[in-house]
Parts: structure tokens; sequence; C-alpha cells
């Protein structure tokens, strides 16, 4: 049956702009949206018809109409984004491909990343024209998202499977304790009085301090109520751990099984640890990936602390500092909140609360 609608004009392409056509739309590093446009007008002229071209490319047909329009009027020149109204474009196609492939694939001399006046610099154009290629393109060099890594663990798997399994199917007649020290909290004291706020003006506090003395917090998170079992110590050895697995041991009612969430710190790990818990076999311990420190769910209950407290405290002795500290978690403990944690193994991001 043939296909009825509008005659289009035929789409032909000369072998230069074919085989630009082909590098753009093959580069890896490219901005997706050129790169589309140039498989829509690659796939138009091998004759398919909008529909086809649109089910093959991803797009809706009239995506496909517009930049076949656009190419078959302005050839390459159309697959860049229209100037805005007024004064002629006075950039080329490879003006463009210029900035972008340098954004993308090479690195300013003694730098680590282009700024719109090093680009300039190095292209010929004006600042302003850079700034606008880039974010026709979504570029943002001045950016970066901090926090990424790949967990080197081999039992990586393993350990996912194993600990997110207690967070989504925790076992009956115990509980599930995430564990963890924060160490080096420091008694800050700022040089200067902190001026407090004022209508139109924040808070202001001088950019040094002094220095009175770190102590050392360990913690257990119970994913199941959101509280806290805390203790401070100046020193954060096997031994302060001990004591904290005794104070665990004390506080947990005798009937239950206690299922513990660590990190693969060493004082975890030590021959006074194993042996204290082959004492005690109602203890279970459940070690995260190496490199996963998200995962363990104390992590967020240490940045709700330092949010609220430690970031803006000021303390002049290191006793004040252990007050406070004490008496945040017991305010924790008088409405706690757990963490929802919504997410499969296969997807393990935590959904923290807001």
């Amino acid at each position: 049956m043939a296909t009825v609608g509008r005659p289009k004009v035929p789409l032909e392409l000369s072998e230069d702009e074919r085989e630009t056509l082909v590098r753009w739309a093959r580069r890896a590093k490219s901005s997706q949206a050129l790169a589309v446009r140039s498989k829509i007008v690659l796939a138009s002229a091998d004759g398919l018809t909008n529909v086809e071209v649109a089910a093959r490319t991803g797009v809706e047909p009239h995506t496909v109409a517009k930049w076949r329009k656009r190419f078959v009027a302005e050839r390459l020149d159309g697959l860049v984004d229209e100037p805005r109204p007024g004064r002629p474009a006075r950039l080329s196609v490879d003006q463009v491909e210029d900035v972008i492939v340098a954004t993308l694939e090479q690195l300013p001399q003694n730098a680590t990343h282009w700024s719109r006046a090093s680009m300039a610099s190095r292209t010929g154009l004006s600042k302003s024209t850079v700034g606008r290629i880039w974010k026709t393109f979504d570029l943002k060099p001045h950016r970066v998202e901090e926090g990424f890594k790949f967990s080197k663990d081999p039992l990586f798997i393993e350990k996912v499977y194993d600990v997110i399994g207690l967070y989504l199917n925790p076992p009956e007649t115990a509980v599930v304790l995430c564990v963890d020290e924060k160490t080096q909290v420091q008694a800050l004291d700022r040089s200067q009085p902190v001026l407090p706020m004022m209508p139109g003006m924040p808070e202001k506090r001088s950019s040094d301090y002094f220095r009175h003395g770190t102590t050392s917090l360990f913690a257990a998170f119970n994913i199941n109520d959101g509280t806290v079992i805390s203790s401070i110590h100046r020193r954060h050895r096997a031994i302060e751990f001990k004591k904290f697995l005794a104070k665990i041991d004390h506080e947990v009612p005798a009937g239950l099984d206690v299922h513990l969430v660590c990190d693969n710190y060493a004082t975890h790990k030590s021959p006074a640890i194993r042996n204290w818990l082959a004492g005690h076999p109602r203890f279970h311990v459940h070690f995260i990936p190496t490199g996963s420190s998200w995962m363990n769910q104390v992590e967020r209950w240490f940045a709700y602390l330092t949010t609220q407290l430690l970031q803006r405290s000021v303390h002049k002795n290191i006793q004040t500092l252990e007050r406070d500290i004490r008496a945040w978690a017991t305010g924790w403990n008088e409405n706690p909140q757990p963490f929802i944690w919504t997410k499969p193994q296969t997807k393990s991001l935590p959904a923290w609360p807001d």
C-alpha cells in the first residue's frame, strides 16, 4: 500500500557532507544533540520516511521534519542552533565544532579545565561567543561533582546484597546497628566574637580560629527506629572500640541478636575485637565494600550532626564540645528518625528524609 503524504524535497549529500555528518554522528564525546541531528539527515538521505527515521533515532516525526527542512535550506550550518535575530551569524560549523571538541577532549595549558577566557584565547572567538556555544550544547567545564568512586572490593556484589538485604529485610528477633567512629572532631574557637544575624545581614564569623583539642564519637544507628547508641573517647583504638561494643551489649536486650554494619577500618578487624566477638556469639558483623561508606547509614547521621551542630559551633575547650555532642545525641533520641532505604540491591542508593 502506497504511503500518502506531502511530497518531500529530495535530500542528497555530497561526499564532504556525508563524511562530516558521519564524523559528527560517531564521535562519542560530541554533543548528543548534534549527533542526533546528523543521524536524522543521514537516514533521510538514505530514502527513509520521517516516521522511519524517527523510529530509528528515537525522536518524534515532527523533529525529523524540522531538521530535514533545516538541512535542505542551510546544509551543514543548519544543524547548529539558530542564532538570535538581529546581526547575521558569523560563526561557521567548523568553529563551533572546534570549541566543542576542544572542550570535551583537550585541556588548556597550566589549568585543569577550560574557562571562557582561555577558550576564547585558543579559538580567537569572544568570551561571550564561547559562552553561548557552551550554553547551546549544555557544556559546563567549570562544574564538577564530588564523591564518585568505583569500589575495588573483589566481593563488592556479595557485600552489597548482604548489607542491603539487612536494610530491606532485617532478621526477626534481632537489631541491625550501623556502627562507625567520627574521629578527630575538633573543638574550635573563633578568633573574634560571632556577630549575630540581623535583618538584611547574615551571621558573620571570622575565618580563623583556635584549636582546643580533638575527640572521637562512636555511634551505632538502629535502622529500625532511628535511635543511636553513642560513646565519646579521646582516642579511637581497638580498646575504645571494644568498650563501645560492651556498651552496645549492655543496652541491647539480651534476647536479641545484634547485626553490626561496619566499614573495613583496621580497628574493627583487630585480634582483640575478633576475640571479643568470638566470646559474644549473638553479635554478627557485616562489612560494607571498601570505598562504599555511603552504604553505612550512620554516616548520614554523622552528616546531620555536622551540619546542625559542629559546622557553626564555638567551643573553647574539649569538655564543652563533648558536652554539646552528648546533648545533641540525647535530643536526637527523643525524636529519632530512621532512614528509609527504598532501592533494591541492584540500585542500592538510600532515600534520606528531608
